[in-house]
């Protein structure tokens, strides 16, 4: 063999390149009810996305049960079509949503796919991909909460206050007022100039999509759309959209929280969730346990609430709030998943179905809520003013209880039995009218220090609306302008309003 030739095998072997491309597959074993058995793909991650190859088209999966010799995975979308032997592939990709701006004001599912019909979502613009599943902010990445979230409600913004980065816990029975406590506080952000608005997130789980589109009617007509997102997975969808939605929405607020700004993630409702995971553990043949949930239900939903958070200057000083709705069966707070996220949650609005039926709306149970951040959280004038109203609630509810077996009563009692019912009256509100804080801190210093004492219940709301419309009029640059500005009751705002109350 001449030297040419020898010098051209070895050039042409060093130019060889191997344009071959090694994939790792597997193949179906069984499938149904969403869910389908893989053998194979030993070097697939928890939360990876895979792509089975039916004969029509590819169906995306999610690997959830890593087992010894096979994958249990979570059909996205139909899966009809595939049948046993079909093969499988990996993406090398974890689940993620597509997010940015773009998406305020649109309806969207648990994957970022428009459900609205208004067209493409980023159009020419690359969004940001955002993992569902990611880890909580570290305690050193936190800062304490601080900041008032007002959601418009006198009762909740008196007396269980939520601040920007608390998780607080919406918990009653169905039909009491929950989803309109979320709306209200979504709503109010637009007439709420104390603080920047936040971005609302609201996640809709298992509702019936006529229950959604009214939600996105209402939220239009109030102007709460523009800086709001809807993440809906309706009744219609399976329990695989059921189970993503939350974190979905999670790491949708997640974005703007990490950009510096403050979100809300409203879970409509965590009951519902907890149905779906109960569903896909069990076909996944995991070992249930109480109440036939599987043994991770806590950190189910654990590991989702943890991720709201106030961080620190350092990391953007952003907020993600969270607002976790659950459903109980008969006012049972003890049952399983309710207990299980009034542990996690820093507080919890506790709406009574007894209270719902006497007309007291909102519902709210002052004796069972509670809001472990606190005045923390209030303007220093809602501090002030608002100060005494829970416990004057209390004694009157306890003396409300112990009269009904009593016929005589002394003057004192009675006194403090008419007092308790016109703080009942005036902190009732009717559903999508929130108030701005500084309204409220009116009519409660009104209530508190005697203004009212003498009106009757059925004359209190409209004399209410009286004294609103004539401090609007003749006292704004006085009274409520100062007060929306710097959230301080000053002696000469005091003054001034002591001045228009005694004219009642």
């Amino acid at each position: 063999m001449s030297y040419e030739i020898i010098e051209k095998l070895k050039q042409a072997i060093g130019d060889y390149k191997d344009t071959e491309k090694l994939e790792e597959i597997g193949r179906v074993i069984e499938s149904g009810d969403g869910i389908v058995k893989i053998y194979g793909l030993k070097n697939v991650k928890s939360q990876e996305i895979i792509i089975v190859e039916t004969e029509k088209k590819e169906i995306k999966a999610l690997a959830l049960n890593l087992e010894e010799d096979s994958v249990g995975a979570l059909i996205l979308g139909d899966y009809t079509d595939i049948k046993s032997k079909d093969i499988v592939k990996r993406t090398n990709n974890l689940l993620s949503i597509p997010v940015n701006e773009n998406l305020l004001g649109r309806v969207v599912n648990p994957l970022g796919e428009a459900l609205d019909g208004k067209g493409p979502l980023f159009g020419n613009e690359e969004p940001t991909l955002c993992l569902l599943e990611k880890d909580a902010p570290s305690v050193l990445d936190r800062e304490p909460v601080d900041t008032p979230l007002h959601t418009g409600i006198k009762t909740i913004d008196s007396m269980i206050p939520i601040g920007r980065g608390q998780r607080e816990l919406i918990i009653g029975d169905r039909q009491t007022g929950k989803s309109a406590i979320a709306l209200d506080t979504i709503i109010n952000q637009s007439i709420d100039t104390y603080h920047k608005t936040p971005i609302c997130i609201y996640v809709a789980i298992g509702q019936k999509e006529s229950k959604i589109a009214k939600t996105v009617e209402i939220l239009k007509n109030s102007g709460a759309l523009k800086y709001t997102i809807i993440v809906s997975a309706s009744a219609s969808s399976g329990a695989a959209l059921w189970y993503l939605a939350p974190y979905a929405g999670c790491a949708i607020g997640e974005y703007f929280r990490d950009k510096g700004q403050d979100a809300v993630v409203i879970y409509d409702d965590l009951s519902k969730h907890a149905f779906a995971y109960r569903q896909i553990s069990l076909l996944l043949r995991r070992p249930p346990g109480r109440e036939a949930y599987p043994g991770d239900i806590f950190y189910l939903h654990s590991r989702l609430l943890e991720r709201a958070a106030k961080l620190s200057k350092e990391k953007g000083g952003g907020s993600l709030t969270a607002l976790p709705i659950i459903e109980t069966q008969l006012g049972d707070v003890t049952a399983y998943i309710p207990t299980n996220v009034i542990s996690i949650t820093d507080g919890q609005i506790y709406l009574e179905s007894d209270l719902f039926n006497q007309g007291i709306k909102p519902a709210v149970n002052i004796g069972l809520s509670v809001s472990r951040v606190g005045s923390k959280a209030q303007t220093p004038a809602m501090k002030k003013v608002a100060g005494k109203l829970r416990l004057e609630l209390a004694q009157f509810r306890e003396l409300q209880a112990f009269v009904q077996f009593s016929s005589d009563v002394d003057e004192a009692t009675k006194k403090k039995i008419q007092r308790g019912q016109i703080i009942t009256e005036a902190l009732k509100q009717q559903d999508l009218s929130p108030l701005p804080f500084e309204k409220q801190i009116i009519i409660l210093y009104a209530v508190l220090n005697g203004y009212f004492d003498k009106t009757d219940l059925s004359e209190l709301s409209p004399l209410q609306e009286k004294l609103m419309e004539n401090i609007e009029k003749l006292h704004y640059e006085k009274i409520l302008e100062p007060l929306k500005k710097t959230g301080v009751l000053t002696e000469e705002i005091e003054k001034e309003l002591k001045a228009v109350l005694a004219k009642l």
